[in-house]
């Protein structure tokens, strides 16, 4: 498809996080309907790089911004990289998160703000940046907060992660009720267990979110939650907004 006649041709979106697994291919996702993107990651800047090209070379647009989100100045950053590049901002999908594995008595505060402050504190000062840019623009918008099952199951050795996906689904409620007078949606799309690369401090999958549990009898693909993803930034998503959206084979509901 040429990118200039996708459905979201002249858009431009940032994609926190999006330099490997979900993110990156909700990047993909996205700049296949003609949206500009505005790659984002921690660290590896090479395989960030390494989206932005695939999407550059695909015909769509594509430029990098390296940040911390859990930083003020990083996050106006990438704000501004995506107004410089594509001169507005019409999605932000706010996926960033650290997954660890400590049981509750043995977790230091230290830990506790560390894994709450990526997804939350992240999501809160992305938002700060983005969304004054996407009403002044008046064009309307999408916000995607990427939450997780593992707030409505709960999880050993994960209260940390539980409370930070949990708290993503208020934060997502809130901006929603805030932001409608300006045709900004807001939702959150909660993954259940995605075949993805696990960082070291992941650990083993817990064992209420394997495939097992799931009535589909599988993992799930990163493409599956990117397609959903990009339906709510799609005109048709226009009227879906405040709700909390389940991808997880039924762990949910097993």
């Amino acid at each position: 498809m040429n990118k200039a006649d996708g459905r979201l041709a002249g858009t431009a979106a940032i994609v926190t996080g999006s330099a490997r697994n979900i993110g990156r291919v909700i990047a993909l996702y996205v700049a296949e309907e003609g949206s500009g993107i505005v790659v984002n990651g921690l660290s590896d800047k090479a395989a960030a790089q390494a989206v932005a090209d695939e999407i550059l070379a695909g015909g769509g647009r594509a430029v990098v911004q390296m940040g911390d989100v859990t930083r003020e100045a990083d996050a106006q950053a990438l704000a501004q990289a995506c107004m410089s590049a594509f001169g507005r901002i019409d999605f932000l999908i706010c996926n960033p998160a650290i997954r660890r594995q400590t049981p509750f008595l043995q977790m230091t505060l230290e830990e506790w703000h560390e894994v709450l402050a990526v997804p939350l504190d992240g999501a809160f000062l992305t938002v700060k940046a983005a969304a004054p840019h996407m009403i002044r623009g008046g064009r309307g918008g999408a916000i995607v907060t990427l939450g997780g099952v593992s707030a409505f199951l709960g999880t050993r050795d994960r209260a940390h992660v539980c409370t930070a996906k949990a708290g993503l689904v208020g934060l997502t409620h809130a901006l929603a009720m805030e932001l409608a007078e300006h045709n900004i949606r807001v939702n959150c799309v909660a993954p259940g267990a995605i075949d993805t690369v696990r960082g070291a401090s992941a650990g083993a999958r817990p064992g209420n979110m394997g495939a097992h549990r799931a009535p589909l009898g599988r993992l799930g693909r990163s493409e599956e939650i990117a397609a959903i993803v990009r339906q709510l930034c799609l005109p048709d998503g226009a009227y879906v907004t405040g709700q909390t959206i389940h991808v997880n084979g039924g762990v949910f509901l097993s």
